[in-house]
């Protein structure tokens, strides 16, 4: 199994591009089912979780090329298996995308219920709740969630609670249904806004993507499309905290910042100076310590829950104490564990972290054990005396394009071990 060695100490500075989002892509690429015709992706990222959803795809019998731009153009009209089998599944939850689009466009899935971080429940029932309501007939069999339906009929749906992935799935299956369906308590993130909009290029009638109600009138086909994967803010907010963490000087470039304003709010409270232009961020760790910061993580436009575990380290460095409430997901505290390892000082009290900033840390070997508390272990290691390994960095694959090399262009001591 591969693993990171991390030598800290060194400061960050320099600039380096952001990859496209992974929690927009997944999402396009499930939508992709919809149409006959082919559609192609600018800005793709090269992660574990993209090769995964192109395994199920062409497991389906999508074909799936690269031109000379690096452009992947994917082709779905010769779709011949409507099923996501559990061994790839099981390596991610959001193979349950293809959900909707297969129901939507073949009237029948046959897709194993879902793996991926081990953080907490993340309840599928809205997802077959709403298709059913939509006219699909939900079986659930050996591990598989069988959905069947000659045509499904626009209806009006209300989340029992906020779920990204259902709000999406649901949006693909409504965008062929017959009529109008309006979903409401929906999920308000803008990876949301860009799967709305990437429909939308392909014909659909979706409106209100951002607010409370989503509005999706039902057309009879989708056409193909060309379109460019925005930025990952995820990534962008990881490696400006890298920035933070080690004093140093860092800039961002391909970030849409008004996205980020939750997190860069923060940022500037711990003390650091941002610096905004067309498509850049820059930080200054200008100030020779780090401010503590309460954090309370909620659905967008709240504060979010992937950049939880990287403001821990954050305030593990600081020179007071703080809180770290989890109010999205439970079981999200897993990375608190090696953190103390290294000499942090958290108590993890139900969903809140109790931390209290200490002057320095410590290498040392630790283990990853989700994709954000992977990230929140290289945080740590990049300020930390002396050495550290970060086992299981197969997580880390999931979610950061070429993280070591992107790192070290900025200064960082990384490596990245063999099995």
């Amino acid at each position: 199994m591969e693993k990171l060695k991390i030598v800290g100490g060194n400061k960050l500075s320099g600039s380096i591009s952001c990859s496209g989002a992974k929690n927009a892509a997944l999402p396009m690429l499930a939508a992709t089912i919809l149409s006959d015709q082919p559609i192609t992706f600018k800005n793709l990222p090269y992660l574990q979780d993209i090769t995964t959803m192109f395994e199920i795809l062409g497991s389906m019998g999508a074909d799936i090329t690269l031109n000379e731009s690096m452009d992947f153009i994917i082709s779905t009209s010769k779709l011949h298996d409507f099923e996501a089998r559990y061994e790839l599944v099981k390596t991610m939850r959001a193979s349950i995308l293809v959900l909707g689009s297969l129901v939507a466009r073949y009237g029948f899935a046959r897709i194993a219920l879902p793996g991926g971080c081990a953080i907490g429940t993340r309840p599928v029932d809205f997802h077959l709740d709403a298709l059913e309501k939509l006219g699909a007939k939900i079986d659930l069999k050996n591990g598989y969630i069988e959905a069947t339906a000659k045509k499904l009929i626009g209806c009006e749906i209300n989340f029992p609670g906020v779920s990204v992935t259902g709000t999406e799935n649901i949006m693909m299956a409504a965008v062929l249904a017959n009529g109008q369906t309006i979903l409401r308590n929906v999920a308000k993130e803008p990876e949301v806004e860009d799967l709305a909009n990437f429909l939308n290029s392909m014909g659909a009638k979706v409106n209100g993507a951002g607010t409370d109600e989503i509005i999706i009138d039902g057309v009879e086909e989708l056409k193909g499309t060309k379109f460019s994967i925005p930025a990952d803010r995820i990534e962008a907010g990881t490696y400006l905290i890298a920035a933070a963490v080690t004093g140093g000087d860092v800039t961002i470039s391909n970030v849409q910042a008004p996205r980020m304003n939750n997190i860069l709010d923060k940022l500037k409270l711990s003390g650091a100076s941002i610096n905004i232009g067309d498509n850049y961020i820059q930080l200054i760790m200008e100030q020779d310590f780090i401010s503590p910061v309460d954090i309370t993580t909620a659905p967008f436009p709240g504060f979010p829950t992937d950049m939880q575990a990287q403001f821990t380290v954050l305030n593990a460095l600081s020179n007071g104490s703080s809180v770290v409430t989890e109010n999205v997901f439970e079981n999200r505290f897993m990375h608190v564990q090696e953190l103390n390892r290294m000499g942090c000082d958290i108590t993890v009290k139900g969903s809140n972290a109790f931390i209290k900033g200490v002057d320095s840390i410590n290498g040392a070997p630790v283990m990853a054990t989700d994709l954000r508390a992977s990230a929140s272990l290289i945080l740590a290691g990049l300020c930390a005396k002396g050495e550290t390994i970060v086992d299981r960095i197969y997580h880390i694959d999931r979610g950061y394009e070429r993280i070591e090399e992107k790192l070290s262009y900025l200064g960082a001591d990384i490596t990245r071990l063999p099995h």
